[in-house]
């Protein structure tokens, strides 16, 4: 079996304590634990952090070993429910707090919906093109009734929209952080220059 080296942040962006997101998400992981990634998981219900204020967010306790992890990270897949048309306020929270941080990386989006989440998915990708990372061109979305047994588990048809999600990850994301990872060590004109130490 190669050698994991795929680092996958997943963040579980529902601060409630039973959540049909935090479900997914988990479901999520283990599939791609299955693809060999290395998975690490940000629970917006219990990890705390502090709503984003600029002047004193890089100081709160916690902030730096949090920055390493996204540091670390060569893709994020973001869960969300779908508040009002637009991501929860708990993942907003968190994006905010980073930025150069996501340069040249995944982002995925998972998102909880009575609908189709879209919209929620629209702005994911935008937040991911305005700090300079990449998107899959597709997200995964929910319904908390119609896609879960009895047994609160994710439905075979979920299952199955997340296992080809965890295989587009693995495959995409370790082309993207392979590229990311030469251009930040060369000496050539591409984007990531801007980023190099």
């Amino acid at each position: 079996m190669p050698e994991k080296s795929l680092n996958v942040l997943l963040i579980v962006g529902n601060r409630a304590n039973e959540s049909t997101t935090r479900t997914v998400v988990e479901c999520a992981a283990g599939l791609l634990e299955k693809q060999d990634c290395v998975v690490d998981i940000f629970d917006c219900a219990t990890e705390d952090l502090p709503l984003f204020d600029v002047a004193t967010a890089y100081e709160k306790q916690g902030f730096a070993a949090l920055k390493d992890r996204v540091k670390r990270a060569d893709v994020f897949v973001l869960g969300t429910p779908d508040y009002h048309g637009s991501m929860s306020s708990a993942t907003k929270n968190f994006l905010d707090h980073f930025w150069k941080e996501y340069a040249g990386k995944l982002f995925v989006s998972i998102v909880g919906s009575y609908e189709k989440g879209l919209t929620v998915h629209d702005q994911i990708r935008t937040v991911a093109r305005q700090c300079y990372a990449w998107s899959l061109p597709y997200g995964v979305s929910f319904h908390e009734h119609s896609d879960f047994t009895e047994g609160r588990l994710p439905a075979e048809s979920l299952e199955k929209r997340l296992k080809m999600m965890a295989a587009d990850v693995a495959k995409y994301g370790s082309l993207l952080a392979a590229q990311r990872n030469a251009d930040a060590t060369s000496e050539d004109d591409g984007f990531m220059a801007h980023y190099r130490s």
